[in-house]
């Protein structure tokens, strides 16, 4: 039997002892710890990495804890966030549980009490994840039409006519499927925005444009324009089917 790999956890904290320390618990509950004093060195790290849980504090020396919430929150497959701070003051723990953290747990704290905790979060989010593929969209999502072409959610991709067939990422099939669910009424950005990525996001408009941008690209490769898929300037975006061509009545005798 293969042993379950070890859950990455960053701790973003500018406290080098109580890091040193913190580090030293998750590793004898079997977790793989990666310490950060700065949090701007955190984002770095996961620009490019993958981690199953972040703690972070938010009191630290270049960024608050909110502000670098709001950038994992922005990036393709968000961690986890368990905010870590001595500040217990209600206000703050509302402002962090709206903002999309998982968690807030005030120092001074119990280990096995931060292990417990980080062990239900990591439990919710491995369940929500299981088909999840935006806010949106899952695997298990049933292929549906957009534009003459099919989209495959289980198999992340647009089929064109004559069997030709493109990959698409997670958050081109968001757009495209709350598009096709609400084709024909027009979706302000924002209420597409937090259709795809989340009522917690905060995500820049240019960053949608470029999605749609792929969109189109990807159609124009086989010779389809998108004339009907619509830009409302200072709105947001329509989708309009093309209407079925009816049959022709059998002539008469």
């Amino acid at each position: 039997m293969c042993a379950q790999p070890k859950p990455l956890v960053l701790v973003v904290e500018d406290d080098k002892d109580l890091a040193q320390l913190i580090a030293d618990q998750l590793e004898a509950a079997g977790m793989i710890p990666q310490v950060f004093y700065k949090g701007s060195n955190a984002l770095k790290f996961l620009e490019k990495n993958h981690a199953n849980i972040v703690l972070l504090d938010i009191t630290l020396p270049d960024q608050n804890g909110f502000e670098i919430l709001r950038d994992i929150r922005r990036m393709e497959r968000p961690a986890p966030v368990i905010f870590l701070t001595a500040n217990d003051a209600e206000a703050m723990k509302v402002q962090g549980l709206e903002g999309g953290a998982d968690d807030y747990v005030t120092k001074p704290f119990r280990f096995p009490e931060l292990i417990a905790r980080i062990h239900a979060v990591l439990r919710r989010t491995e369940t929500a994840h299981d088909t999840k593929l935006t806010d949106n969209a899952a695997l298990d999502t049933a292929p549906f039409a957009f534009s003459g072409a099919v989209i495959h959610p289980e198999r992340l991709e647009i089929e064109f006519p004559c069997k030709n067939v493109e990959k698409i990422g997670r958050k081109e099939l968001g757009i495209l499927y709350h598009m096709a669910t609400n084709s024909g009424h027009v979706v302000s950005r924002q209420a597409l925005i937090h259709a795809v990525w989340g009522v917690h996001a905060d995500v820049r408009s240019r960053s949608l444009d470029q999605y749609i941008v792929k969109i189109r690209d990807a159609y124009e490769r086989y010779g389809i324009k998108l004339d009907n898929f619509r830009t409302i300037h200072g709105i947001g975006y329509c989708y309009e089917p093309e209407a079925p061509v009816p049959a022709a009545a059998p002539a008469k005798k």
